[in-house]
């Protein structure tokens, strides 16, 4: 059974920090790129940091390109998300996703958390 689980959410002032994992189990995690996503209420999920397998190569949108960090820990299989310069609009439920891609035949494993939730008081 694959699980996902973050943990690291809470409430934190504006211009604050907060760091969140996820730990996965029921997968082998080096060969699954990680990401995280939000979903603000009234909002669509949004992708907010993807880091590659290897823990190489990591993405990331302009609105948190310079405070968010995603990082892996494949020894641990978990991975981060150092949220620094917290913002009131950062406020959302966090998602941890995994994300498999076989070439053949095509197939996608897809897996996701359970979430948790990021305040942040302005």
């Amino acid at each position: 059974q694959v699980r996902l689980v973050e943990s690291g959410g809470g409430l934190v002032q504006s211009g604050g920090s907060l760091r969140l994992s996820c730990t996965a189990s029921g997968i082998t995690f080096s060969t699954y790129a990680m990401s995280w996503y939000r979903q603000a209420p009234g909002k669509q999920r949004e992708l907010v940091a993807t880091i590659s397998s290897t823990g190489d190569t990591t993405n990331s949108p302009d609105s948190v390109k310079g405070r968010f960090t995603i990082s892996r820990d494949n020894a641990k299989n978990t991975a981060y998300l150092q949220m620094n310069s917290l913002k009131a609009e950062d406020t959302a439920v966090y998602y941890c996703n995994a994300r498999r891609l076989v070439p053949m035949p095509p197939w996608t494993y897809d897996y996701w958390g359970q979430g948790t939730q990021v305040t942040v008081s302005s």
